[in-house]
């Protein structure tokens, strides 16, 4: 069975298959010994390197997925020309490959951000036709009235394109400080606060609470990380129709991360 070369290598957790590509239209990538070409199919004998050093697909990680629980003001990206501090720099570090980070989140809003070294799965949980939702508690100034309320359901003009809320709640408050929970599919950057500004209220914080089946642990402090047992994330896979991996070698939490939640294939 032969697979695209740019899945394998995204797999692999070497980066994006969009980024794959172009490493692959930059010459960087050999399959048994020549330069690839966009579209190129590879299968489980034949030999990839990347800059001149071979790849043992044999070798390849299990399946891992690390939980955070997102501080304000570090972000999501790698490196900062201005020096901030990201979410990377206090990851574990892997043998082989990267962690890739799922989807986003402002410097702003803390809680719930995904990390795996598979870059199936982290295709597979981003991707806007898989259907995975994304929950979050917001903290506004007042309270919205049911017109508001409706009007964010139904869908309202956001710089020019149509969106909504698939869910509002009232969640508690007092005074001038009130929570609700939302729910996105598809969390497109500033989403939530645009929504809310569109009806006259001011975010004042914003957490992710839920990403699909996963939930933010109420015992991971701010900052901190947990991976995911290997139990999690065969279950994980399996919502999403994947196959299952082999189990690592260290014992898995007993702690679940994870809720009831409906298959996606």
């Amino acid at each position: 069975m032969t697979e695209k070369l740019q899945k394998v290598l995204a797999d692999r957790g070497l980066g994006s298959r969009r980024q794959m590509e172009r490493w692959i239209a930059a010459g960087r990538i050999a399959v048994n010994g020549r330069p690839a070409a966009i579209g190129a199919r590879v299968d489980a004998t034949d030999e990839i390197a990347v800059d001149g050093r071979n790849l043992a697909r044999a070798s390849t990680p299990g399946c891992r997925v690390i939980v955070l629980n997102k501080r304000a003001g570090v972000i999501v990206s790698r490196r900062d020309p201005e020096g901030r501090p990201t979410v990377f720099d206090d990851l574990p570090t892997l043998r082989t490959g990267r962690w890739i980070s799922v989807g986003r989140l402002d410097i702003a809003t803390t809680g719930l951000l995904l990390f795996t070294n598979d870059g199936g799965l982290a295709h597979a949980l981003s991707h806007p036709s898989t259907g995975i939702d994304r929950e979050y508690a917001v903290r506004v100034a007042g309270m919205l009235d049911d017109e508001a309320l409706g009007r964010l359901t139904k869908g309202v003009d956001v710089n020019g394109r149509v969106e909504s809320f698939s869910d509002i709640r009232y969640y508690n408050g007092s005074g001038t400080n009130h929570w609700y929970h939302v729910v996105l599919m598809e969390g497109r950057n500033h989403e939530v606060r645009d929504l809310f500004a569109s009806q006259g209220t001011v975010v004042s914080r914003l957490k992710r609470v839920r990403y699909g089946p996963v939930v933010l642990p109420a015992w991971l402090p701010r900052g901190a990380w947990e991976e995911m047992g290997f139990d999690d994330v065969a279950a994980l896979r399996s919502i999403l129709g994947m196959s299952e991996e082999r189990p690592p070698r260290k014992r898995s939490p007993s702690r679940s991360m994870l809720i009831p939640y409906p298959n996606l294939t």
